[in-house]
């Protein structure tokens, strides 16, 4: 009972010093892999990239000591950290305090549900998640996640728009334009570093020796070179009446966002007092208003897109201050700096005493020294219920990308896994991951093989995991301040080219045509649909329940005759000749209200298009289950077969199908004469008396029972 509760205390048998040493070293391995990338996965989910480092603190170790596998490295994964940023989106913008409250919140609802789901043993819930699903998923999600940072790589910023392929175009428009050059220089040089030591060396830490390598070449040429100063000093007429235009939109803006609060007050009252015609004009003002803003918000994203393509030149004064020109309108006789210099616009107003000016590349910056704050999340109702279904959907993807990796694991260790205690462990770790303010996690397979690599042999290997996280937090975090954000853009990139599968594609197609074609459907709406995920995952599911129910409703129903290899096959499937008075009808599946239709429908064809038959033998190996309906259509099959002159009976019955045959009288309306336990006594039984005329020649099933 104890280990159950606490399943860690079972590392510590025949635990020793050498096993000790051991895990302490995978731990650490694995912190020099988990603290670069949990910066830019919490960057991918749209979260400063602190905000990783506390998703990477404390998780690991819960989920380690409460979970059953023992290699299994949890943390910010790519696929859960571009499903939250896609989820919250629609609610607040990436980065805001907001938006940041709603990623934790939905780490606590994520564990909720997985805890949930394992404490009442429901694991197997992630089975509606079909392999081709989560296999067209992923790939899309590889890919949207990569080009997702471009814009990094070439430093540049754009608006996302409302389809993430239009995001991209811009995104290529903006590089066409401008490129800053040693923001991509970094970032290939951090992919070229990584690829390498992945190939010549793979036993060290290729992230940890990129970044390190890039953040001392930003540190010492003086790769980020942003400054503050007074619009007085922009001397581009061009600049200064954008910003004074985008600042008044942002002014109205703000104007017509209090108008709609008041409307939505208002809406609310004269529902309460249920005149309809107040309703109706309360509508109309609220409607007016909503499309102003919407009108507003594109005109400010035209003049954000504009600002973004200024592209500025700067002139060092006798006094130390730079005055700012258009690049392409420099005055005769003045020397620029050399740098390109553009301004840093966002959601908010442009301060004229403060314009962010970028001269330079874009660094991480500074980061919180210390352990986050421990808090209970804010609990907002109508939010929590507007970010539920993509809170499941993200608990059942981490945890089937967790459990994967874990079976992986098992396969060559021998350990035994237990899907519900993973899913308990994966759920502690989000929710206490949520107190100190980390944003949704799951089992890393990336950084799992590292720890399996380092020969990890208990889930203590992940306490030192976040030991070194927590280490860094409380003194090293000044030492991120000048990575690129390029660098944390190609480590992402890196990280989910191993997600790419196109075999998955040819591999569900050999299987099943069917489970191909879903799988490329899945993948195909979940790229047209991004940044909206959901979708493309619901309409795979839907897709795999649709064929499910499909070939529940239709199962085969296949006619045996012999084979040359002396067994009973499908006659149509083989193209076996078939007896004239004998049919072995096999039904290849549970007998349900959904079917016993169709298996009804099927005996009928062969009553009317088998003239000479005499016997129907139903074979019911394949039938594992019955319910009322499929036994009442039995009972009507054997009482219409044999009123037309027809006997029928059946071998192979189960235990389970025969309990119901008793139950409900069935078997004495068949006649226990009428059930065979294999398909050879069947036909060894009837034979005689459906062949009393012998007009059949050479009839495939007289060699059943060595007729001769």
């Amino acid at each position: 009972m104890l280990t159950r509760i606490f399943p860690f205390l079972v590392w510590f048998k025949k635990y020793n010093l050498e096993a000790f040493r051991i895990d302490t070293i995978a731990g650490l391995t694995v912190a020099l892999v988990l603290i670069p990338q949990s910066m830019a996965y919490a960057q991918l989910a749209g979260l400063p990239p602190y905000y990783g480092l506390y998703a990477a603190f404390i998780p690991p170790m819960i989920a380690a000591l409460f979970g059953s596998s023992r290699q299994l490295a949890t943390g910010p994964v790519a696929v859960v950290s571009l499903m939250t940023s896609a989820s919250l989106e629609p609610l607040a913008t990436a980065g805001s305090q907001g938006f940041i409250a709603y990623a934790i919140l939905m780490a606590l609802m994520v564990g909720v549900f997985q805890f949930a789901l394992g404490v009442l043993k429901l694991g197997l819930v992630v089975n509606f998640l079909s392999h081709p699903v989560v296999n067209g998923f992923t790939n899309a999600a590889a890919i949207i996640i990569a080009t997702s940072q471009l814009s990094k790589m070439f430093g540049v910023n754009v608006d996302n728009s409302e389809h993430h392929y239009e995001t991209i175009i811009n995104v290529v428009k903006a590089a066409i334009h401008y490129t800053h050059w040693p923001t991509l220089i970094m970032g290939v040089s951090a992919f070229i570093i990584m690829m390498l030591l992945k190939r010549i060396a793979p036993k060290i830490p290729n992230v940890l020796v990129a970044v390190v390598i890039t953040t001392l070449i930003s540190w010492g040429t003086g790769f980020n070179f942003d400054m503050n100063t007074n619009i007085e000093t922009i001397k581009s007429t061009e600049a200064t009446e954008l910003i004074s235009k985008f600042n008044l939109l942002l002014d109205n803006a703000s104007s017509l966002s209090e108008k709609r609060t008041l409307a939505a007050t208002a809406l609310e009252d004269v529902k309460e007092k249920k005149d309809p015609i107040a309703i109706l004009d309360a509508e109309r003002d609220a409607n007016v208003i909503a499309a102003q803003i919407e009108i507003l918000r594109h005109e400010t994203g035209m003049l954000r897109e504009e600002i973004r393509n200024l592209l500025l030149a700067g002139v060092k004064q006798p006094d130390g201050s730079i005055h700012f020109y258009s690049a392409e309108k420099i005055p005769e006789g003045l020397k620029t700096d050399g740098r390109i210099w553009r301004i840093k616009i966002g959601n908010n107003k442009i301060k004229t005493g403060e314009v962010k000016m970028m001269g330079g590349g874009e660094v991480v910056g500074a980061i919180p020294k210390g352990l986050p704050k421990f808090s209970m999340p804010k609990m907002d109702l109508k939010i929590m219920l507007k970010i539920l279904p993509f809170a499941a959907i993200i608990s059942l993807l981490g945890f089937m990308e967790a459990i994967s990796i874990a079976k992986a694991m098992a396969a060559k260790t021998g350990q035994r896994l237990d899907p519900n205690q993973e899913l308990v462990g994966q759920g502690l770790a989000n929710i206490l991951g949520a107190f100190s303010n980390g944003y949704p996690v799951s089992g890393s397979f990336s950084r799992s093989a590292v720890n399996l690599q380092a020969g990890a042999v208990t889930g203590l290997s992940s306490v030192f995991t976040s030991m070194t996280v927590l280490i860094t937090l409380m003194f090293f975090t000044p030492l991120l301040y000048y990575l690129p954000q390029s660098v944390l853009a190609a480590v992402i990139m890196m990280a989910v080219i191993g997600l790419i599968n196109v075999s998955g594609f040819v591999h569900s197609m050999k299987a099943k045509w069917y489970d191909g074609v879903i799988s490329i459907i899945s993948f195909i709406f979940t790229l047209a649909f991004a940044p909206h995920l959901d979708k493309g995952i619901m309409i795979g599911v839907v897709l795999s329940l649709c064929v499910f129910l499909y070939n529940s409703m239709r199962p085969r129903v296949a006619s045996l005759s012999r084979h040359e290899d002396e067994a009973l096959r499908d006659s149509t499937a083989f193209g076996l000749k078939q007896c004239r008075h004998i049919d072995m009808v096999r039904f290849d599946g549970p007998l349900f209200f959904a079917n016993a239709s169709y298996l009804e429908d099927q005996i009928t064809d062969r009553l009317i298009n088998k003239k000479d038959l005499k016997h129907i033998v139903i074979v019911c190996n394949g039938i594992n289950d019955i319910d009322a309906s499929g036994e009442e259509t039995l009972s009507l099959v054997v009482e219409r077969t044999r009123s037309g002159g027809v006997d029928i009976s059946f071998s192979g019955v189960n235990e389970t199908v025969m309990k119901v045959f008793k139950n409900t009288h069935l078997l004495e309306k068949i006649g226990e004469d009428h059930i065979y336990p294999t398909m050879e006594k069947a036909v060894c039984s009837v034979y005689d008396e459906t062949h009393t005329d012998n007009k059949e020649d050479m009839c495939p099933l007289r060699t059943v029972c060595r007729i001769v």
